[in-house]
């Protein structure tokens, strides 16, 4: 097994529990009822809906999964509601945003110039105008607050929704396509240089082998527990802060390792290193986890997979750079046709051929 990559099967996340809580009562019988519910609206954390005769508070950023107990765990049942269809107004008191103060997921700060900020992401006290990352936008008037919402995701992607779908038909609700469309801006590079055959075949290469990682983007951490302590490399200075067992594979491409958690979440700008469980609690996160693989590492490979894309080495350089010294030369070549058959049949579904060069 890589020390840089872990390549085990991988089973879902537990789904986290919920706790109920009582409301106070719009009336005699139950609490007054939130925005209902959208499938097409993004929900950031601390975003109150209604559901099923229910009033659900979402924990994190999520779309298009329906508010239950059930699933990643995103939604806390906030109790039954009813005698209304409208959110509780408030004045637009939120406080003042203090430099080097913790802010939760869903915090509302205001800014020195006047500005209102949610938090997309729990952060120290970063700045909200130049960690844009960790922080949105918030439209507050004297009557309320407008929940915000991600920005939409990439139109220009060269999979669509129903491709993706089509590719993925036993996915992980975990894994939505908004949130990859949401990662692409990342790394726009990515299936966005060269043709449109160029374009096209990047994207089917980097599904296939996410594919393979995550047994048809069905398992999201790994499922052998046993693994967990052994991603710490002590030897780092930063060393492991979130814990010795903290940093087990995650996401498309099971990101593995402090030093790994460490390297992407510079690169991405998320503290990862303190911060590991955003990589499966966050679609876009998890996502861009395994973007800055395929676009900045080589592996055991000699090239990024990006570049083995758009410069023509052809899908067996993608292979080698994510498993090669397991799976190429001969090592495992059960698992690098494996590799090539979901290349393949994705590269049909976008309409390309898979071009040359496809083991390693």
């Amino acid at each position: 097994m890589s020390r840089q990559r872990l390549m085990a099967a991988v089973a879902a996340a537990a789904a986290v529990g919920t706790l109920a809580v009582v409301l106070p009562l719009a009336s005699a019988s139950a609490a007054t009822c939130a925005t209902a519910w959208s499938s097409a609206t993004a929900y950031t954390g601390d975003t109150t809906v209604s559901h099923g005769g229910h009033n659900w508070r979402a924990k994190w950023w999520t779309q298009d999964e329906a508010p239950s107990t059930g699933g990643t765990g995103v939604w806390e049942d906030k109790g039954t509601c009813g005698g209304g269809t409208t959110t509780p107004t408030a004045a637009c008191d939120h406080p003042a945003w203090v430099a080097g103060q913790f802010y939760a997921v869903g915090s509302i700060v205001k800014y020195t110039d006047g500005k209102y900020y949610v938090a997309e992401h729990e952060n120290p006290g970063y700045d909200p105008v130049i960690s844009t990352w960790f922080w949105e936008p918030h439209t507050c008037t004297g009557g309320g607050t407008t929940p915000p919402t991600n920005p939409p995701g990439n139109s220009g992607f060269v999979v669509s929704e129903a491709q993706f779908n089509q590719m993925f038909p036993s996915r992980n609700s975990f894994y939505t396509y908004n949130g990859l469309t949401a990662a692409l801006s990342a790394y726009p590079g990515f299936a966005g240089t060269g043709s449109d055959t160029v374009k096209k075949q990047e994207a089917a290469a980097f599904l296939a082998n996410v594919n393979h990682e995550t047994g048809g983007l069905v398992h999201i951490v790994e499922q052998n527990t046993a693994n967990y302590p052994h991603y710490c490399d002590t030897g780092q200075p930063y060393g492991c802060p979130a814990g010795q067992a903290a940093y087990y594979g995650r996401g498309p491409v099971q990101l593995s390792w402090n030093f790994n958690y460490k390297a992407a979440g510079d690169a991405l700008g998320i503290d990862l290193l303190r911060n590991p469980h955003l990589v499966q609690q966050d679609a876009s996160v998890a996502w861009k986890t395994g973007l800055w693989y395929w676009n900045t590492q080589s592996g055991p490979g000699t090239m990024t997979p990006h570049n083995a894309m758009v410069n023509g080495a052809g899908f067996g350089e993608t292979i080698r750079s994510i498993n090669g010294s397991l799976e190429c030369g001969g090592r495992n070549p059960a698992q690098v046709q494996s590799r090539i058959a979901s290349y393949q049949r994705f590269a049909s579904i976008l309409g390309v051929t898979p071009g040359n060069n496809l083991s390693c």
